[in-house]
């Protein structure tokens, strides 16, 4: 018996192409499969999908109607952005994002900002030069306050993404990310900002409930150096067995 052939393209990303063709006046369903295979090739599944960026779907249907600069296509750079999240897997929008709170400068005496790199909701769960958005936390010993989300969609349009990305939580002092390559960190580190690795990721409060109990009983000296203890302090909290031998 002949085995079935498998489709070109999977059941998830053609209902996500579908839903993202919705999102954009003006650009249709085939056009939108027909410049998806083009560029990604005749077999499409979620992950491949990943690879779309707005800049592909700009320049995309600009050539398909002869829009050399992709400015009057009809369709929307904010429109384009939604249907770029929902190929990338925000089928729905991502209600279940947290709500940021209130914050002022000063309120929370001997915090840190914190950014989280994530793709859905409250999850550390986002590549740092993939990542859909960044939430920003205040943290405190006693207390964690989300503060800000930051969208990185724009980051496609810079010449060096990973410093767009630096410059996007240059306020921060920490960036949480499942994984970085060595020249962003480098970008990231030159921009003040410590990052931490978790490459299995978690809820942001489960990775920041930690980090809240080192600021109290075990502040490394880089740690300590963010929260203003002088250098005479902070060698006498340097355990010197931690130096690698």
């Amino acid at each position: 018996m002949e085995e079935a052939r498998k489709p070109p393209v999977t059941r998830e990303a053609a209902l996500r192409i579908a839903l993202a063709s919705r999102a954009m006046p003006n650009a249709s369903l085939p056009a939108l499969i027909q410049l998806l295979q083009r560029r990604l090739g005749e077999e499409i599944d979620e992950e491949k999908l990943r690879q779309t960026t707005v800049t592909m779907l700009k320049t995309g249907f600009a050539s398909a109607d002869g829009e050399e600069d992709g400015e009057d296509i009809g369709i929307g750079l904010e429109s384009m952005k939604l249907a770029v999240r929902i190929l990338w897997g925000e089928t729905q929008g991502d209600d279940s994002l947290p709500k940021i709170e209130s914050y002022e400068d000063g309120e929370m005496p001997g915090s840190v900002r914190i950014a989280i790199a994530s793709d859905k909701g409250d999850l550390l769960s986002g590549h740092f030069g993939s990542c859909l958005r960044f939430l920003v936390y205040q943290v405190s010993p006693t207390e964690i306050r989300l503060v800000d989300i930051r969208d990185t969609m724009d980051a496609e349009f810079s010449d060096d993404k990973n410093l767009w990305r630096a410059k996007l939580i240059g306020d921060c002092h920490v960036c949480y990310v499942v994984s970085i390559g060595g020249p962003a960190a480098a970008k990231v580190i030159r921009a003040d900002i410590y990052p931490i690795k978790i490459p299995d990721g978690g809820p942001a409060l489960d990775i920041l409930q930690p980090f809240q109990v080192a600021m109290v009983e075990s502040p490394p000296p880089w740690l300590l150096k963010i929260l203003g203890v002088s250098a005479e302090k902070r060698l006498k909290n340097y355990n010197a067995a931690e130096i690698d031998e």
